[in-house]
Parts: structure tokens; sequence; C-alpha cells
């Protein structure tokens, strides 16, 4: 008889987006490409659930070579007009935009000598956030620190990211364990 596991209530019974909460969302990644990819679809989340964006993820990779960021900033407003024709992709040409925009701002971090893994993982001193929830109402949608990584990544020129977008990517990147104690993950990532 299999164990049954206690998960946080946002997951439903899709079995990818379980392995998605059980393999990734919360477990802490230094990648600096990983971390871009997930800012930018986080940004594609804006107004939406994150299950809509997770969806449609592999299509995103796949229209935005893979989220690598020297591609991304070859692509041209002939390149958006083919995509916004894309059904499977939220189908928002500013947040499409967006994505290009960031590409270019991610390169010249990169190219001023800046990594953007130690960039945003500076916002929480390199250590994740360990909250302690007990139910989901208690996890708040923004914090200080994620206002402040917000005006941080604005004044740089990352478009279609906001104090919530940053608060979800933070959660989303392993920067707050935001797992419930209830959860089986909690202390696996203790």
């Amino acid at each position: 008889m299999e164990l049954l596991l206690t998960r946080c209530r946002w997951v439903n019974r899709d079995p990818k987006y379980i392995s998605y909460h059980d393999n990734e969302w919360g477990r802490p990644s230094w990648n600096s490409r990983k971390l871009f990819e997930i800012l930018c679809l986080e940004g594609q989340q804006a107004g939406l659930s994150w299950y809509v964006i997770f969806k449609k993820r592999e299509k995103y990779r796949e229209l935005f070579h893979d989220f690598k960021p020297e591609k991304i900033v070859c692509m041209t407003s002939q390149d958006i007009k083919r995509i916004i024709k894309n059904p499977g992709i939220i189908r928002h040409r500013s947040k499409l935009n967006s994505i290009i925009t960031n590409a270019k701002v991610y390169l010249e971090m990169a190219k001023n000598g800046e990594d953007f893994s130690d960039f945003v993982w500076g916002f929480v001193n390199h250590q994740p956030i360990v909250n302690r929830w007990e139910t989901h109402s208690q996890i708040p949608t923004c914090t200080l620190t994620s206002e402040v990584l917000f005006t941080a990544l604005k004044k740089r020129g990352f478009k279609f990211i906001g104090s919530i977008t940053c608060y979800s990517f933070m959660q989303a990147i392993g920067m707050i364990n935001d797992h419930l104690i209830s959860c089986f993950q909690y202390d696996k990532l203790q």
C-alpha cells in the first residue's frame, strides 16, 4: 500500500503538477539561466494562476530558445508577431516582449561582471528563508524583501515584474521555504 503524502494545498491532482511540487518548487536553485527562465515565466503569470503557465511552460521553452538569453536577444518584432499567434502560450504582446527585454538586461548584467544568481540570492544573504506556515492563508503574497528585489530588478530594466511576482519567484527557486509545515517537503528542504 502506497503511503499518502501530505502536500501544500495549491497542488492539484495533475501528476505533472505533483511532480513539479515534489521535485522543483521551493528547491534552492543557483543556476543563473534557470533563474532567468523562472523569472520570465513568473512574469507571464501576472494576473493568472501559476498552473496556467505551468501547463504552457514547454511551449514557452520551445518558442524562446529554451530561455537562452543569447538567442532570445536576437529575436525581432517579426518573431513576436509569429509567436503571438501560437495558442500554446499566453498571447499578450507586452508579456512576450518582456522576455526579450529581460534577456538584454540579464546579458548586460553578465557583461558587467554581475552574476544573476549571486545578485538575486544576495537579497536573502545566500540562505533560504524558512517560514513555518500552518495554513495556506498565512502565506503572504509579498514581503519587504520581495519589494526590495522588485525595485532592484526594475532599476536594472527588467519588465513584467512586481513585488508579488518577485515573491512567487523567490518561492519557486527556494529563496523562501513556503511549504506548509504539514507538507512532506517542508522537512526535506530544511
